[in-house]
């Protein structure tokens, strides 16, 4: 079955009820939510929309873009994510790559990317955005845009409004769709010359949504409170209700959304989580269910999770774009894990049609019917060599860490992984990276070990970690920091900057 086909059943079976509550508190039910996936897609096919055009996406989370992009699925096409405010260099690279046809925005971005006041104020703080308006699809002309939001001055004539769109007639679709048809384009990483984005089909979206309900039970009743796609999205195909917080929603606002929206499930990036806490110590009781992803979880926070909501489940999502998820972990598990000395971070079991095995360097390899189609202009791959280094233990994995995080000390290989949970897992240890900064003079690496906690740590530390890392781990130098330096919606750890700061 297609992702568009479940969410059109599922909203077929419950018309009356909620499907979302947008972040100012408006409700969507599920037959309205259907009826103007269907009625886009319809003018979105009638304006000129054909299989495989690629769309590039550009609208904040909200339900005007959760239509929007079900119904370029729906319609056959692709929603390309290739973020404007990369700056102008990369976001021409990726556009050269993906190659679309279609532009959607809202009116505002529009506005902002072509009124010469509007890009000279973005520009003083730092926000290069490219003309959206102008822009061309490939051996020329112009694009097909469709505009969210009122009209405003710097919106391309002829663009199509979502508003009207969505008031239009909706027939039903007369097929469902090809599972292996390419759905989403995403870009994660690479450079101007070389762009690499993820090819998902609506097959691959399925297969892991499918697996996020399969290890987390959803269904009437339960509300679900994230601005995540993926998790939103099993959210609606299980008949639950999708709580979407606004647009930079304080951390204060979102603990107060949980409560005031009775959510029982959640899903938090750990740094963000860690705000919710220093907002709001104590989590409303009917939560069941906390999700933690995209980076990995330090100790202090696993803790902090489970004291704040004693009777949820906490869980850990070990997942990357190519493929997820991966397996799910309790923060429970996790944390007996690091206290027994077994090194390493546990991720868990591989979820079910998930495939996992061991290069001979120790690689993660990783494949299954979740697995996306390949990047976009190479071919198709059958299984993801993650760059992970991990080990199997009684079938679990164990992560011991980047292949390219590696330090040399010597002969001795050290793998920041495997050592800073357990680093993370000492008294007043809130968070713990290790960092190697080369020493001009000899070309070996320093191993640095920076820390956020009190200023007497590193002496306790001393002290401490040869009771539980390998000698040949033990840090040349350790440093206190008020944060580790943290990058992109995920708040992934930047090893680049946290290098330089510790450097100085």
């Amino acid at each position: 079955m297609t992702l568009i086909r479940a969410l059109l059943d599922q909203a077929g079976r419950t018309p009356g009820h909620v499907a979302l509550v947008a972040g100012d508190g408006a409700e969507l039910t599920y037959g309205e939510l259907r009826r103007r996936v269907l009625a886009v897609r319809h003018g979105l096919l009638s304006g000129g929309l054909a299989p495989g055009d690629g769309v590039l996406f550009s609208v904040r989370p909200s339900p005007e873009s959760l239509v929007l992009a079900l119904a370029v699925v729906a319609a056959g096409g692709v929603v390309v994510f290739a973020d404007p405010g990369a700056g102008p260099a990369m976001f021409t690279a990726r556009l050269r790559l993906a190659r679309p046809r279609w532009s959607a925005a809202e009116s505002v971005l529009y506005a902002g990317s072509r009124l010469r006041p509007v890009r000279a104020y973005a520009r003083r703080r730092g926000l290069l955005l490219p003309d959206l308006g102008d822009l061309e699809v490939p051996g020329g002309g112009p694009m097909s845009h469709v505009h969210v939001g009122r009209r405003l001055p710097g919106v391309p004539r002829g663009s199509l409004s979502f508003a009207s769109l969505a008031r239009g007639p909706a027939p039903e679709p007369d097929d469902d769709g090809d599972p292996g048809a390419p759905a989403a384009v995403i870009f994660t990483s690479g450079t101007t010359d070389d762009p690499r984005a993820v090819v998902h089909t609506q097959g691959s979206l399925a297969a892991a949504l499918g697996l996020f309900r399969e290890r987390m039970p959803l269904g009437p009743g339960d509300v679900v409170h994230t601005d995540q796609l993926m998790l939103g999205l099993p959210t609606l195909i299980s008949g639950a209700r999708w709580s979407m917080p606004p647009p930079g929603c304080a951390p204060a606002d979102f603990a107060r959304m949980l409560r005031g929206r009775g959510a029982t499930h959640t899903f938090c990036v750990p740094a963000h989580l860690a705000e919710i806490l220093d907002a709001a110590p104590t989590l409303p009781p009917g939560l069941r269910h906390v999700l933690l992803g995209a980076a990995p979880a330090p100790a202090g926070i696993l803790r902090r999770a489970i004291a704040a909501a004693p009777t949820a489940e906490v869980l850990s999502v070990y997942a990357m774009t190519e493929i997820l998820p991966v397996a799910i972990a309790s923060a429970r598990d996790k944390l007996a894990h690091t206290a027994s000395g077994a090194g390493g971070d546990l991720l868990g079991a591989p979820l079910p049609g998930v495939g996992a095995r061991l290069a001979a360097d120790g690689e993660l390899l990783l494949s299954g019917p979740n697995l996306c189609r390949g990047y976009l202009g190479a071919e198709p791959r059958g299984e993801l060599p993650t760059g992970d280094l991990a080990r199997l233990d009684e079938g679990r994995l164990v992560l011991v860490g980047r292949k390219k995080d590696m330090l040399i000390r010597g002969k001795f290989n050290l793998y920041p992984g495997l050592y800073e949970p357990a680093i993370a897992a000492l008294p007043d240890v809130a968070d713990a990276a290790i960092v190697g900064v080369p020493d001009p003079g000899t070309g070996d690496e320093e191993v640095v070990l920076a820390v956020v906690g009190p200023p007497g740590l590193p002496s306790r530390l001393r002290r401490a970690l040869p009771d539980v890392i390998d000698h040949d781990a033990l840090p040349d130098r350790i440093v206190v920091l008020d944060g580790l330096p943290r990058s992109g919606r995920t708040r992934k750890l930047d090893r680049d900057r946290l290098r330089e700061q510790v450097a100085r």
